[in-house]
């Protein structure tokens, strides 16, 4: 007999069910939850609960059977292959009291991808079978489709392919559209708001009770050095979403100051290789401590060629001095993190380069290589164009925070640096990030 779930009244809440003994063990990163769960956001769709099972059915029956008892959206990833341990669809099935029936146009597909090798096996075939009354969403970039699974009062169990290539797919492409068709999500519109140089603790208190406005909703996420602000507004036309976020959108603008750097940009680079592109501005970079991580910044950019030819990596004092002309002396007296030297660099890349503007980081990113008046983490940064030289010093955190984490935080004052030169704001303090 089907276990009906309690449905009544229940506020549309998604929970997400990941599959896979491969995540509880730690050798796979579940990512497919966090693309999810942004897509979710983005639809205005709460999401309370994220589950991880293992390839075990009587596990993942118990997770959801759970999820049905609390959320009305659950997306499973993973288990739809042809393997003895791909036994998702069998375990929905089973909970929502249904069989599983093949789908030809599946079996058609199968026949296609394997038919000019051998003949389709059975635990190919397995991939064709779906609960029968789903509703089945098709993968352009893989074997194993996906489906929606009715249950309940408007309940749905929505399946996924665990690839996230696949998933992300399958996600944009089918369940999204689905969503919007079964459920009255309405019309939302998000702006994001970028802040780099002060924390995000800061931030919310600058922000103060606009954190509290319900329709749009504000929210701070803060990761790789940087913090986002998503402005969210929900109505019945796109039109009328982006007029609430206005006035809103203002005020953080007004509240952060030069501290945003950018709204609806994805990152530092991106925002300073478009204005050298604008500004026909060439830059030349001079790193150290950081290896060559903002040349390889700037060129994931598209059209960085047009603005960045040249990057020296001149890790050794003896590549500063033969290809940045760092002179002996200033190497000896002040050493190889001061400011004098990534002035040198800076100097020395672009004269070397030709170009209108050169950029230097010098440091000790560590765990080594720290002594009492120059520790792990300091950095010094230096912008040179042809009539002057700005600097920045990074002075260390209180505690150390691995070597990678150090040279982020250097690249990004890099770009902070690049940034503030290109948009004519103050360069040289030392943000209290």
């Amino acid at each position: 007999m089907e276990k009906k779930a309690t449905t009544h009244h229940m506020p549309l809440e998604a929970e997400i069910i990941a599959i896979g003994t491969e995540l509880l063990l730690g050798h796979t990163t579940n990512t497919d939850a966090t693309i999810i769960a942004r897509e979710l956001a983005t639809l205005g769709i709460n999401l309370h609960f994220v589950q991880t099972v293992g390839d075990n059915p009587s596990r993942l029956k118990t997770a959801l059977e759970t999820a049905l008892t609390r959320s009305q959206i659950i997306i499973t990833t993973g288990g739809l292959g042809p393997t003895d341990d791909d036994l998702s669809k069998n375990v929905v099935a089973a909970v929502t009291g249904q069989k599983l029936i093949p789908d030809a146009e599946t079996l058609t597909k199968l026949e296609q991808i394997h038919g000019h090798i051998k003949k389709v096996e059975e635990i190919q075939k397995r991939q064709a079978f779906f609960p029968e009354n789903s509703i089945i969403f098709k993968n352009p970039v893989g074997t194993a489709p996906g489906c929606a699974v009715p249950y309940g009062q408007n309940q749905w169990i929505c399946m996924l392919p665990g690839p996230p290539h696949e998933l992300t797919n399958m996600l944009e492409n089918s369940l999204v559209p689905f969503l919007k068709e079964k459920f009255d999500l309405g019309t939302l519109y998000t702006k994001k708001l970028r802040v780099f140089g002060i924390g995000e603790a800061h931030i919310a208190e600058t922000l103060g009770s606009l954190l509290d406005v319900q329709n749009p909703t504000i929210a701070t996420y803060a990761g790789n050095g940087e913090t986002m602000v998503r402005v969210t507004a929900k109505a019945n036309n796109p039109t009328l979403a982006s007029e609430m976020i206005a006035p809103i959108e203002t005020e953080i603008v007004k509240r952060l100051g030069s501290f945003l750097y950018g709204v609806d940009v994805e990152c530092l680079e991106e925002l300073v290789v478009a204005e050298l592109r604008k500004k026909k501005l060439h830059l030349a970079l001079a790193e150290s401590c950081t290896g060559g991580l903002v040349a390889k910044r700037i060129t994931d950019q598209p059209g960085a060629s047009e603005i960045f030819g040249f990057g020296f990596v001149t890790y050794a004092n003896e590549a500063k001095m033969e290809l940045l002309d760092v002179p002996l002396e200033t190497l000896e007296k002040y050493g190889a993190v001061s400011q004098q030297t990534a002035t040198f660099m800076a100097k020395g890349a672009l004269k070397a380069a030709h170009a209108d503007i050169g950029l230097a980081i010098t440091g000790i990113a560590g765990p080594d290589g720290g002594t009492a008046t120059k520790p792990v983490g300091l950095v010094y940064l230096a912008l040179a164009d042809k009539k002057e030289t700005f600097l920045r010093c990074l002075k260390p955190h209180k505690y150390y925070q691995t070597r990678q984490a150090n040279r982020l935080r250097a690249a990004n004052h890099a770009l902070d640096m690049l940034r503030r030169y290109l948009f004519n704001l103050p360069i040289s303090e030392l943000w209290p990030v």
